[in-house]
Order: structure tokens, then C-alpha cells, then sequence
């Protein structure tokens, strides 16, 4: 327990260096996770069980040489592969804010040194380190939530198109 919040005061300190703009990069980085899990879960939990369904539907058919029966092949293979890439336009899209919420906390956080400076003057370093500080840590911030979801995501966009060629060469195209 004196662990936790040891660990809370030295986010609740990093937020405070960093600026308010933190929070928002971690309501992205958050938000991306918890998208990202769910779509591991579906093609590693879920999709193999509507893929055998799908095949279980293809060979209870009589006609599957037909144009019609490809048309109804094509249909659900096609509604398989919406159903991986669920959601993996929302989660690139995160990845991809993440940086530039990170860069508005950089201009904000210039921004705090241009008011020191003019208020305050050149010669009060300590006030402009403040500023420096709440302009480099957002940055950093979403750069590392952006690199942490850029690989997460290139690898489940992998195994949601190998799930998708499996299913199609499963079913047999005569």
C-alpha cells in the first residue's frame, strides 16, 4: 500500500512538471490500451470461434460451386474482415494524436517561458526551467504513448489480416 502511493505522488509530481496537457495524453494512451486488449481479445478469443462457424455454415451447404453460393462466401468473409479491423482506424488514430497532444503541451509550456520572461525578465532561471520542463515532458509523454501503441497496433493489424487470409483459405473456392 505505502508502494501505491509512493507511485501516485511520483505520477501526481510528473503531471505537475509536465503541465495539465498530460492528462489529456494519458486520457489517449488509456483509451487506445483499453481498445487495443479488446481488439487482442477478439481476434485471439473470439474470431476463431466465428471462423469455425463460418466454415461449419460453408460445408453444411450443398451448393458451394455456384454463383450465388460464392457471392454468399464473399459476404462472409467480408463481414469477418470488418469485424477484425473493428475499431483499428480509432486506435491508429490515437497513436497518431498522442505527438501532437504532446506538441500543444510544448507550446503551452513555451508559451509560460515568454511570460516569465517578459514579466520577470532573463535573470530568473528557475521560473524559465519550470516552463522548460512543462515544454519537454509532454513531449516526451506522447512520443512514448505513440511508440507503445505504434507497435501494439502494427502487430494486431498483422494478425487480424493472417486471421482473415486463414479464414479465406479455409474456405475452399471451386
Amino acid at each position: 500500500m505505502i508502494y501505491l502511493i509512493g507511485l501516485w505522488e511520483s505520477v501526481r509530481d510528473f503531471i505537475a512538471t509536465g503541465g495539465d496537457v498530460l492528462y489529456f495524453v494519458a486520457a489517449a494512451l488509456f483509451l487506445m490500451w483499453v481498445l487495443m486488449v479488446e481488439r487482442y481479445w477478439y481476434v485471439t478469443s473470439v474470431f476463431p470461434k466465428v471462423k469455425s462457424d463460418i466454415i461449419a455454415k460453408w460445408d453444411a451447404r450443398a451448393d458451394t460451386t455456384s454463383w450465388y453460393a460464392h457471392k454468399i462466401r464473399d459476404t462472409w468473409i467480408s463481414e469477418a474482415s470488418d469485424a477484425l479491423n473493428a475499431r483499428m482506424l480509432i486506435i491508429r488514430t490515437l497513436v497518431a494524436m498522442c505527438p501532437l497532444i504532446g506538441l500543444l503541451g510544448t507550446v503551452t509550456g513555451m508559451i509560460t517561458v515568454f511570460e516569465t520572461m517578459a514579466t520577470q525578465g532573463t535573470g530568473n532561471a528557475r521560473l524559465m526551467a519550470a516552463g522548460i520542463s512543462m515544454a519537454t515532458i509532454p513531449t516526451m509523454a506522447g512520443m512514448v504513448a505513440a511508440l507503445s501503441g505504434l507497435f501494439v497496433s502494427s502487430r494486431l493489424e498483422a494478425k487480424a489480416k493472417m486471421a482473415r487470409e486463414s479464414l479465406v483459405d479455409s474456405l475452399p473456392h471451386h
